[in-house]
């Protein structure tokens, strides 16, 4: 998809204040509604320039925009990071929108299949009324997931200084990670988000809990998977090898004629819960490099001793 330069489309500097932001989308949308413009493609740019407003208007959207940097240009092919949202504190009225007249740009950024996704907001009515629901996706390690415990998290809260500039507030928070928390999970921090109004309660804090890459291991729910090398030998022959898991190494017994890609299983050696989930071992049969005389001996015996062909199943009919 390409990159949308809101700034560039309504004609601001990046640190333009909120209200010359408004009086640039009313001269453009002036300019461009479809009403009274003769502009060519006028339909086209004033959606755009509804969409840009839309991002710069609102300080949390306009401070999460401005975490990609501005050294995209308009129209440039665009894939969110992997990392797009994380630790960005927020408002859980504010996510989630779909615009069928706005791109798939902003879709991915705010739509409701993005990091800000809207969940539910604070309760309105009445001069007492709670304070808003905020919302944050955090990532941890997969060891922290296992063990569970206390942490320190910094999440990055939109807001305007004095200027009416939009900066960001880096907010340390101690959370308790529980032990067999599964990605996607939420945990709520009881009166974290916005103070109430008029004595109402404070708004909840709700994390989303994802994993941080590990060279080892991938989760699935509270599954884990790890790839394990193996000798030619330790597969053809069978072998028990040292095999890591979250809670430490434990030992593995490789079957004779073990194949690569096959999968084995720890039980219960996952990511602990009412039912802890299981370790699933992938063996990759690695071969040693033929890189000595002795080396290179061993194999030319293999070739000449061993009645093997590794394309026997292509000469099939």
């Amino acid at each position: 998809m390409d990159y949308k330069d809101y700034y560039k489309i309504m004609g601001v500097e990046r640190d333009a204040k909120p209200e010359d932001i408004k009086k640039a989308y009313r001269r453009l949308a002036r300019k461009f509604h479809p009403d009274v413009s003769k502009e060519a493609n006028a339909e086209t740019k004033f959606k755009e320039v509804q969409e840009a407003y839309e991002v710069l208007k609102d300080p949390e959207k306009r401070a999460a925009y401005d975490q990609l940097g501005s050294n995209w240009r308009q129209g440039q092919n665009f894939t969110p990071p992997p990392d797009w949202g994380r630790d960005f504190e927020f408002t859980t009225n504010f996510g989630g929108r779909e615009d069928s007249g706005f791109s798939d740009f902003f879709s991915s950024l705010f739509g409701a299949h993005s990091p800000f996704r809207g969940q539910r907001g604070g309760f309105g009515g009445g001069f007492e009324s709670a304070g808003e629901d905020h919302a944050a996706k955090i990532a941890i390690d997969l060891e922290d997931a296992f063990r569970g415990g206390a942490h320190t998290i910094e999440l990055k809260a939109p807001q305007l200084d004095e200027q009416g500039r939009v900066t960001v507030k880096p907010r340390t928070l101690k959370v308790t990670i529980p032990a067999g928390v599964i990605e996607g999970q939420k945990i709520r921090l009881g009166g974290q988000g916005s103070p109430g109004a008029g004595g109402g309660r404070a708004g909840d804090l709700y994390l989303e809990i994802g994993f941080k890459p590990h060279r080892l291991f991938q989760a699935e729910g509270r599954d884990i998977t790890l790839t394990l090398p193996i000798a030619p030998w330790e597969a053809a022959l069978g072998a028990t090898v040292p095999t890591p898991t979250l809670a430490g190494t434990v030992d593995l017994r490789i079957p004779p004629n073990a194949k690569a890609g096959q999968k084995l299983r720890l039980r219960g050696r996952g990511l602990p819960g009412p039912t802890p989930g299981d370790q699933y071992v992938i063996l990759k049969i690695v071969l040693p490099p033929a890189d000595t005389e002795k080396a290179k001996e061993l194999y030319e015996r293999m070739q000449t001793e061993l009645p093997f062909d590794p394309r026997a199943e292509l000469e099939k009919k």
